[in-house]
């Protein structure tokens, strides 16, 4: 009981320093995993604030790109106005200040225009490029106000009754020149997105056109069917950063670095690495230490067989001698059942040491044989009660010696927790697959903490005996029957109900 206990208390010393390294350990790693995830969080907020600035810069140029156009198309109104005043010989008389007019049309130095007839050929032109103006080629020019009436920039300028002219314009250079500054600025913010794939994933998102801009996510984040999940995800960790170009609101999602992702699982990796080292270590000790043990146990009962055969052989001489003499015939005959008795028990020990041999028999009749002879040996005092539910012969798989000595065993021990006064209950219940052998006492009991301690060797609520009653049991029953013996239920000073179950 001391040794058992002593045990016990190691077991949970050493288990309680384990959890302690192994805790202290997991949250040492996880401190120092958390601060670097910060660091590597504040680098991407700090990328995510100077892309913002950019952003700013982006949105900045854009409107002052929008700006410029509109004052552009002011101004180009203003000439159209102009020229209409010129063309149109009704509305001279109105207009005494030509000068005026021909100082606004004068006035145009940067916009190009073009003016084309009513049949769409050429009249006049003014700030075209010098590759146009150079070469006096009008297919030229006419090719180009085409291309400027696609893009709508036409006014239609009546001259006279049913005759129109076509004032057509373009951009002016310094506009061209901000509109490639500001596509350049652009492409350059769209590529930088696509090369963050060594810092953050990122997704630049079209919420117009429902399109990925650019991103350095897979292509199965990126495809149509896990791309609304892939957003929602990025949103849930960060929110996203909200950009308008001019043509319309576009959406910058991000996300931790996967080197942070990583490293937030490295904890729980390094403590189920360690786990499952722990536990192969664990099985493959107790493996070696379940192997000595049933080299010591077959050892054992070998040898304890082997002691019991000389005297045996001895005794068995001498009751044979006492037969020829003149004394009481009872005392020989009942030295003969005991000399059987002690046979039997070194069978049994010789079955453990040297594997026993299952048969199928009667299994009932094996059962209540071994309680016949238990009445005989039991104080009178021990009522035994013995019922059978299933049909007989019950034949089952089974070492009729072995099985009688678990009975015998378990039978001892609960006359023992009854004070050798009381009533032992066996029912013998017969189930699909199984065979249930129900052994009950109405003794002293036993508390939930010993339903599987009274198992284990050395365990013992008596001061006499070794311990291993219950122990070679539960060998017999799982070991060579396959089986089951456990307690079913137990109350103090009620009574305690072991359990044998046999395959069937």
């Amino acid at each position: 009981m001391d040794l058992y206990s002593a045990k016990q208390r190691w077991k949970v010393a050493l288990i309680f320093i384990s959890l302690l390294i192994i805790g202290s350990s997991l949250f040492v790693s996880n401190h120092m995993i958390q601060k670097i995830a910060e660091r590597e969080r504040s680098k991407a907020k700090e990328w995510a604030s100077a892309l913002k600035k950019k952003v700013e810069l982006v949105e900045l140029n854009a409107r002052i790109f929008k700006s410029l156009r509109e004052k552009e198309r002011e101004k180009i109104q203003l000439v159209v106005e102009a020229q209409k005043t010129l063309l149109n010989p009704s509305d001279l008389s109105l207009n005494q200040d030509l000068a005026f007019t021909l100082n606004i049309i004068e006035a145009n130095k940067d916009i190009p225009v073009i003016l084309l007839n009513d049949d769409g050929s050429l009249a006049q032109y003014r700030n075209l490029d010098s590759q146009y103006t150079d070469k006096k080629n009008s297919k030229e020019i006419l090719s180009l106000a085409e291309k400027w009436r696609k893009e709508g920039h036409e006014f239609k300028i009546n001259v006279f009754g049913d005759m129109h002219m076509s004032f057509l314009y373009g951009e002016s250079s310094e506009y061209l020149r901000l509109q490639k500054q500001s596509d350049s600025l652009i492409t350059s913010f769209n590529r930088d997105l696509g090369n963050q794939s060594n810092l953050i994933p990122v997704l630049f998102y079209d919420v117009a056109e429902a399109q990925v801009i650019s991103s350095n996510l897979s292509t199965k984040e990126l495809s149509s069917a896990h791309l609304k999940k892939t957003i929602s995800d990025l949103e849930a960790q960060n929110p996203p950063i909200r950009i308008n170009f001019g043509s319309g609101e576009k959406l910058l999602y991000f996300s931790d670095s996967p080197e942070v992702k990583q490293l937030i699982w490295l904890p729980y990796i390094q403590f189920g690495v360690v786990g499952l080292i722990v536990i192969i270590g664990y099985l493959l000790f107790s493996t070696y230490r379940k192997a000595e043990q049933n080299q010591v146990w077959a050892g054992l009962a070998k040898e304890t067989a082997h002691q019991l055969g000389t005297p045996l052989s001895s005794l068995m001489a001498w009751v044979s001698y006492l037969e020829n003499e003149d004394i009481d015939p009872m005392v020989p005959r009942e030295m003969q059942k005991d000399l059987k008795r002690l046979e039997k028990i070194t069978d049994r020990f010789s079955k453990i040491g040297s594997g026993a041999k299952l048969v199928e028999e009667d299994f009932v009749f094996t059962i209540e044989n071994n309680l016949n002879y238990l009445k005989a040996r039991l104080s009178d005092k021990i009522d035994i009660e013995f019922t059978v539910d299933g049909q007989r012969p019950m034949i089952v798989l089974h070492n009729p010696s072995l099985m009688e000595w678990v009975v015998e065993n378990i039978c001892k021990n609960a006359v023992d927790a009854m004070g050798g006064v009381g009533k032992l209950m066996v029912h013998i219940q017969e189930v699909p697959e199984w065979v249930h052998v129900d052994i009950t006492d109405n003794g002293k009991g036993l508390t939930q903490k010993q339903f599987k301690t009274i198992f284990q060797p050395g365990y013992s609520t008596k001061k006499r005996g070794w311990g291993l009653g219950l122990t070679l049991v539960k060998r017999i029953v799982e070991e060579y029957h396959k089986g089951k013996v456990f307690v079913v239920s137990s109350e103090l000073e009620k009574g305690t109900t072991f359990r044998i179950s046999i395959p069937h």
